[in-house]
């Protein structure tokens, strides 16, 4: 409910009831495998599943969301594994979930190919990418940050050992990963467009001069409905700082930098042209999927109309430094 004397949700508001977002969990492995047709319904879970539920006035906090969970493939074995390896469990490898929507491209688990292996570790920053910036709760399973593995066991209920453990010695040789998820979490800490009260409406609000959010194409125009069932599932979504509809605890408008995310799940390099000038007059990249370290990214400055080659399977996030054009 909304008090009508200010228009701000009311404190009881934050005690309806938040749930683990299962939807969430399927879009978003099923975008990154690159499967047809799910552009639209991963900018509904991007956005905080307004769908599942505004309807009944829960805000977008109810939205737990995540990808891996205490049961199932953790991060590591998402990307590693086409099936399920639960032989250790005494059930004939019949218990568990069959249906994963893993990749395990183009290996079964453990390999030496250094494509394979590149291609695995950037797939999981582009998953850690999407769920710390998504509306909503994020929810990591426990060492998914630092490339924990269970050998493709989604089901080490009975597994007090080894293979359930996390391994803290093997979790050193993976520091990329714990880094670059550890600026993740700064960048949402520090930003709250990627935590907004409310959800998005598609409009100005508050005097903006752009949209609250705005899907584009690679190419920079909007969005059209073919685009959103186009076969390479690519996109840019730009978040308006300066359209943030929510009060601090002085009643102060909430204002903070506007982001471009750039996303390619496909299987293809994709070119990117940054829209014009009313979006941003300057960008900074402040995470790149296939550059984890930042050694080239933080040289960038792309303009208006500048065009950005993603890898396949990579994601950039863009920081405005300048104004909008009035």
């Amino acid at each position: 409910m909304i008090d009508l004397r200010t228009r701000e949700p009311r404190p009881s508001d934050l005690l309806l009831p938040a749930e683990w977002n299962g939807k969430y969990r399927d879009t978003v492995r099923d975008f990154w495998r690159g499967e047809q047709g799910s552009l639209g319904e991963f900018a509904a879970r991007f956005t905080g599943s307004s769908d599942l539920y505004e309807a009944d006035n829960r805000r977008p906090i109810a939205s737990i969301n995540f990808v891996t969970a205490h049961d199932g493939f953790t991060l590591a074995d998402l990307v590693s594994y086409n099936e399920k390896h639960n032989e250790a469990n005494g059930e004939g490898g019949g218990d568990g979930e069959s249906h994963n929507r893993s990749w395990n491209h183009g290996v079964e688990g453990p390999t030496d190919d250094p494509e394979v292996e590149l291609l695995r570790e950037r797939q999981k920053r582009n998953i850690l990418t999407t769920l710390l910036l998504s509306q909503g709760v994020p929810m990591i399973a426990h060492g998914d940050e630092l490339g924990r593995t269970q050998q493709g066991n989604n089901n080490v209920y009975c597994q007090d050992n080894e293979l359930s453990w996390v391994d803290w010695d093997a979790a050193r040789d993976n520091d990329v990963l714990t880094v670059f998820t550890a600026s993740l979490t700064a960048l949402r800490a520090a930003h709250p467009i990627f935590r907004r009260q409310r959800f998005f409406q598609g409009r100005p609000i508050q005097g903006s001069n752009k949209e609250d959010i705005a899907w584009l194409h690679p190419d920079g125009r909007d969005m059209s409905d073919k685009d959103w069932h186009a076969d390479n599932p690519s996109l840019m979504v730009y978040l308006n700082g300066d359209g943030i509809p929510d009060r601090d605890v002085l009643g102060e408008r909430v204002l903070d930098d506007s982001f471009l995310l750039l996303f390619n799940a496909g299987h293809r390099p994709t070119t990117f042209t940054l829209p014009d000038e009313s979006y941003g007059g300057a960008w900074q990249a402040v995470i790149d999927t296939n550059d984890p370290l930042l050694a080239n990214a933080r040289r960038r400055y792309p303009r208006p109309g500048t065009k950005l080659r993603l890898a396949p399977r990579s994601a950039m996030v863009l920081q405005c430094l300048t104004q909008r054009a009035p």
